[in-house]
């Protein structure tokens, strides 16, 4: 959330006139598994009520698979939530999360069926599994990469992922999620996958800046940021 996403607003800013500030707050976490993430979602409402003071135009949830590990289609409850509180502090705000924007970027692209890379241990990455199917969309194949401690996510090279994909059969699968995670990088990768596979990429990161611009009213462009962000949609 800290490095792609205001790493995408950055590009845009070289081809529209929009600006950009980036302000945040932090849920603690260390370990992926569900107890941690759970009592990570349980800082959300604070998280929610210090940016409000800053009165920003919208608010970003990042953490994916916190929400997703909630319960089926919890991001709604949570986006709700959220923008109440910052209602209540006198600064209305949109919220989006990265769940509820993957899961709404994969209908944008109409992606039926997917291909997904997470870092998650395997049981997490079922989860997000079904959670996307629960919304309507086939994960026909996915690849969990079992990473436990939070800043070992962070720190894996964006330049393995072209590889893991080429691992994957691909066949009738309408776009690849090239990271189910705001956390592990992949922005470096995604021009490189969609030319390896020609298949639209999208990654949490991406369909998080897609929401954002869009409950920002802007154009949803960022060069260099795969499909969902290339103008056409």
């Amino acid at each position: 959330m800290e490095t792609e996403i205001p790493a995408m607003l950055a590009a845009r800013q070289l081809i529209r006139p929009e600006r950009f500030t980036f302000h945040s707050s932090r849920m603690r976490m260390k370990h992926v598994n569900k107890a941690e993430l759970a009592a990570m979602d349980a800082e959300s409402d604070r998280c929610a009520l210090e940016l409000s003071d800053a009165q920003v135009d919208v608010l970003g949830y990042a953490c994916l698979v916190a929400i997703m590990s909630m319960g089926l289609g919890y991001h709604r409850e949570s986006q709700t939530r959220l923008a109440g509180v910052t209602r209540e502090n006198n600064a209305p705000a949109p919220v989006i999360s990265s769940a509820g924007a993957l899961v709404d970027g994969l209908k944008v692209l109409g992606a039926k069926r997917i291909a997904l890379v997470a870092p998650y241990m395997k049981p997490l990455t079922q989860m997000v599994v079904e959670y996307i199917e629960n919304e309507g969309v086939e994960v026909v194949v996915w690849h969990a990469l079992e990473i436990a401690n939070n800043l070992d996510v962070a720190r894996h090279d964006p330049q393995n992922l072209p590889q893991i994909v080429a691992g994957l059969d691909l066949s009738g699968v309408d776009a690849i999620v090239l990271s189910a995670c705001v956390q592990m990088p992949s922005l470096p990768a995604v021009a490189k996958v969609e030319a390896q596979t020609g298949k639209p990429v999208l990654t949490a990161a991406i369909a998080t800046t897609y929401a954002m611009l869009k409950a920002l009213d802007l154009e949803p462009i960022v060069p260099g940021a795969g499909a969902l962000l290339s103008g056409a949609y």
